[in-house]
């Protein structure tokens, strides 16, 4: 006997596709069940529940008939054009059996995935879902030592199996069912009609309904939100945000981001400008290190009170600590582009990740053409989010794990070797340059403060490992500190570190979801700066985020350059307080009182910061503060787009050996004198490695 739930509640014709209609039962079934799951681990960020019921289970479904008519489509074109008697054989009977049971098997597989994907970032799958599955190897690797994987896949099974043995009478009358082609031919096309109404009716817009993130997550559905961030990994921003008069908003993008001093290009959007030090260049080493996840709540001054961070808690006295600091994003490649390229975020997947991006104005190139051994320095494996490919086409060497002999590995995991392995080598390649009496700029990328937070036994007086006794994301932040004293211990003890500046920084907050869009005090990071014969201690509270980053840092060594950078010197008295933030698709500009943010629909929303006052509301182009907001983020579509900010292009200003800028366009010279000093300046001057 089958049970009333499997069975249809009217009498349907025998048919092949029979098999379809029953397993998209069960499909549709397990995806409500999930959303019901899934409602109460969201329910204490809903305000009011019952309003928002209908939406969620009301779309949710129309997103759970399409996915599942989208993927049916090879098996309604199989059973389209399958001859009878080949249906009715025995062997091919056996091997849709077996198809059947996979299709169930890959259904729990998902369930689960969303569950534990949810439990780590919540929010239904999407463009991290998409990296997990290009990245193979260090996310197998992860999830192999994070989750009870060999518990869960034979549990798995045998849960499948049930289902199977209570639908399979059903799979063995289709399999005996014999249709006319025309029968077929008419089923078919109604079936087939549902992904084409699917594509043509139905988009990401229709789960921005609700102000409440977690209401629109839970009105989706995991597999078809995978699918969509896969193909649409760039959003055209000119078609999906809100935009303005590029006439008008360049001039305000270039007062935004220049001084008063520096005269940017004349073409639209071009910020390109010469920063002119007013004091001699400091040829002082530079350490950048980006820790994984460094969330500013971790550390004792915002609030910690586990003492998770005891050397970074007294360490952070004796430098310059930004503590009203925002990363610009809520991935590794987000943190490494806005301090590298100081860009603001574009929509979609980050600029190190995209193609065509190579050649453009770095911190790196900045300190190579300086005279500096530029490096960045990877505890992983570089191929990884297209990093080795971002970083050498843009003026650094690589050191990552395939770099390191195995006798400078003393640990490693799913996302490669601990800090304490990656400091090791960095002050061997510090002491390198040195010898070579070549100043050095080291990015370093770590990678112990992430999932499945395992590290060296021994360390710290935590346990390794999330769950079995492990202490999860404590021991990973503990940890990290705890390789941070090691490297300054080991530096203190090097002939460059007097001359060497430390800066500490995170890549982005542990945990991004939220209650709206972009929840902004898990943006909030630390920043810190550390040179005891070179800078002095104390605080600093502007609000700013990752991408003032690079020119605060080389104001402070006083080097003048060539800039295409979006961010500011944090510490210029005329510095103007503001962060930019974003996730894949909401791009913000936040100030002290309010976030205004822009979303695909060209809709634009502000949420004020005050007591009481969180509410999401609508605004128009008129509203304040929207078109700085539009001139941060139409700008930078349109420099990456045209290619503006590349330092291999025809060049327009060159710079004059006092450090004043020399302007293609002066009418100082006849047209072809200014042509041929140009070309004299790009072969005595420029780097064209």
């Amino acid at each position: 006997m089958i049970p009333t739930i499997f069975k249809f509640p009217i009498k349907r014709p025998e048919t092949r596709f029979n098999l379809i209609f029953q397993l998209s039962l069960v499909t549709l079934i397990a995806f409500a069940l999930m959303r019901v799951v899934l409602l109460i681990r969201a329910r204490p960020f809903i305000d009011d529940i019952s309003s928002d019921l209908v939406y969620i289970f009301g779309q949710g479904l129309v997103y759970d008939i399409a996915f599942i008519s989208y993927f049916y489509i090879p098996f309604v074109l199989f059973f389209l054009v399958l001859p009878n008697k080949w249906l009715n054989s025995r062997i091919l009977g056996s091997l849709i059996q077996a198809g059947s049971f996979m299709v169930l098997y890959g259904l729990g597989f998902c369930l689960v995935a969303e569950w534990y994907f949810w439990s780590e970032f919540g929010v239904r799958f999407n463009f991290i879902s998409v990296d997990y599955l290009v990245y193979r190897r260090e996310v197998t690797d992860n999830i192999l030592q994070s989750y009870p994987v060999f518990f869960i896949l034979p549990v798995l099974f045998v849960l499948t199996g049930i289902v199977f043995y209570l639908i399979r009478p059903s799979i063995l009358r289709t399999l005996c069912v014999k249709d006319s082609f025309k029968k077929r031919a008419v089923i078919a096309t109604a079936l087939l009609m549902l992904p084409l109404l699917s594509f043509a009716m139905l988009d990401q817009s229709q789960r921005r309904v609700s102000d409440n993130n977690y209401v629109n997550e839970l009105a989706s559905n995991g597999p078809y939100q995978l699918f969509a961030a896969f193909r649409n990994n760039r959003l055209d921003y000119r078609q999906f945000y809100a935009t303005g008069n590029d006439h008008d908003l360049s001039p305000r993008l270039k007062n935004l981001v220049t001084g008063k001093d520096m005269i940017p290009g004349e073409g639209t959007y071009d910020i390109d400008r010469y920063i002119n030090a007013q004091e001699p260049a400091k040829k002082l080493n530079v350490m950048l290190i980006t820790v994984e996840s460094l969330s500013a709540k971790f550390l004792s001054r915002f609030g910690q009170k586990h003492d998770i961070t005891p050397f970074m808690d007294e360490w952070f006295k004796q430098g310059l600590l930004f503590t009203n600091f925002y990363a610009t994003g809520t991935r590794t490649t987000r943190g490494l582009e806005a301090i590298t390229l100081s860009i603001p975020p574009t929509p979609g997947r980050s600029i190190v990740k995209r193609p065509d991006n190579r050649g453009m104005f770095t911190l790196g190139k900045v300190f190579k053409n300086s005279g500096y051994d530029t490096a960045f320095l990877y505890g992983g494996r570089g191929f990884f989010e297209n990093m080795n490919a971002f970083f050498s086409g843009n003026g650094y060497r690589i050191v990552d794990q395939p770099c390191l002999s195995s006798s400078e590995v003393t640990f490693k995991n799913a996302w490669g070797v601990c800090d304490e392995d990656l400091y090791n080598r960095t002050i061997r390649e510090a002491n390198k340059s040195y010898k070579a009496r070549k100043p050095f700029f080291f990015h370093l990328m770590t990678t112990s403060n992430h999932q499945p937070f395992t590290y060296p036994d021994g360390k710290i007086d935590l346990t390794p490992g999330e769950g079995n006794g492990g202490s999860g994301r404590s021991g990973g932040v503990k940890y990290a500190d705890y390789a941070l004293s090691q490297l300054m211990n080991q530096a203190k003890k090097q002939p460059w570190f007097e001359d060497t500046v430390f800066v500490v920084v995170a890549d982005h907050c542990a945990s991004s979801a939220g209650k709206v869009g972009l929840p902004v005090e898990k943006y909030h990071i630390p920043m810190f700066i550390y040179s005891p014969k070179h800078i002095r201690p104390g605080e600093v509270d502007t609000l700013a985020s990752q991408i003032d980053l690079a020119p605060t840092l080389l104001a402070l060594l006083n080097i003048s350059y060539e800039s295409f950078f979006f961010g500011k010197d944090i510490l210029s008295p005329d510095f103007k307080g503001r962060a930019l933030i974003a996730n894949y698709q909401k791009l913000g500009l936040l100030n002290k009182e309010e976030l205004l943010f822009l979303s695909p629909g060209k809709q634009i929303n502000r949420i004020g910061l005050g007591q009481g006052n969180s509410v999401l509301e609508k605004v128009s182009k008129d509203y304040p503060g929207v078109r700085n907001l539009m001139a941060y983020y139409q700008g930078a579509d349109y420099v990456f787009t045209h290619r503006l900010n590349r330092w291999r292009r025809p060049l327009k200003r060159l710079v004059q050996s006092n450090g004043s800028s020399l302007d293609q366009n002066t009418k100082k010279r006849p047209c072809q004198k200014r042509l041929a000093t140009c070309w004299i300046y790009y072969i005595l001057f420029s780097d064209r490695t």
